[in-house]
């Protein structure tokens, strides 16, 4: 199989089996009801460009390493009952989740539209106090197999993407179209990660829908909102 065979392989792996195309390609269909065949093909097109974006972001991604645990922090894990093995899945789980974290900030202050979508939904909010509550409770990681291994990386993959595109500097109509629907599926991202946080927190909540908009929308925001979590020891 030549390199170009695998290439058109692996765009149509990626576009179907990623979280931001499928969701395009749901809004292509039923909120703007789009042909079928278009959607399709719009998608796999978009698809191809968000596929060669990942692989441009591969070489940016931080390459620091988990640092070696502390005694104390090794005895936190113990007392909860991780062995070694689920103790090191554990803290690299975790460390992935930071290092997306801190780009996912740094992505929502970068553009003002991305900037508005966070204030909207109070994602980093939202997202830091998900990882200090997965923190101080790792016997719980499975519960928040979601937010971990989906919706905040697809997040992650998302903005990254829209930056790339909003940087363009030249724009046809095609590109804000991209662009308004990328938004649409950001804000809904958003909206699933609210949900992730509700459900995580479920025993305190008693209804699931009217508390997914109190944790966008009325959660306190003050200083410890935005805390720093890049020296939150793992």
């Amino acid at each position: 199989m030549n390199d170009f065979s695998k290439n058109i392989i692996a765009v149509l792996r990626y576009t179907f089996t990623s979280v931001s195309t499928i969701l395009f390609f749901l809004l292509l269909v039923f909120i703007f009801n789009l042909d079928f065949w278009w959607s399709l093909i719009i998608s796999i097109a978009l698809g191809s460009v968000f596929f060669y974006m990942q692989n441009d972001n591969e070489t940016k991604k931080p390459s620091t390493k988990l640092k070696k645990v502390s005694a104390e922090k090794e005895n936190f894990y113990k007392s909860n009952g991780l062995n070694k093995e689920e103790m090191n899945f554990f803290r690299e789980t975790m460390y992935l989740a930071k290092t997306q974290i801190l780009i996912l900030e740094r992505n929502m202050y970068s553009i003002s539209k991305l900037t508005a979508i966070e204030k909207r939904n109070n994602t980093l909010h939202l997202v830091k106090s998900l990882f200090k509550e997965i923190t101080e409770n790792p016997r719980r990681l499975n519960e928040a197999n979601k937010f971990l291994y989906v919706h905040l990386s697809s997040l992650v993959d998302l903005t990254n993407k829209y930056i790339e595109i909003d940087q363009h500097e030249v724009k046809s109509k095609a590109t804000y179209d991209v662009l308004n629907e990328s938004a649409l599926t950001i804000d809904e991202m958003c909206h699933l990660i609210a949900v992730d946080y509700v459900a995580f927190k479920s025993e305190d909540f008693d209804d699931m829908s009217i508390e997914v908009e109190l944790a966008k929308k009325t959660i306190e925001r003050d200083s410890t909102d935005f805390e720093i979590i890049e020296n939150q020891e793992l």
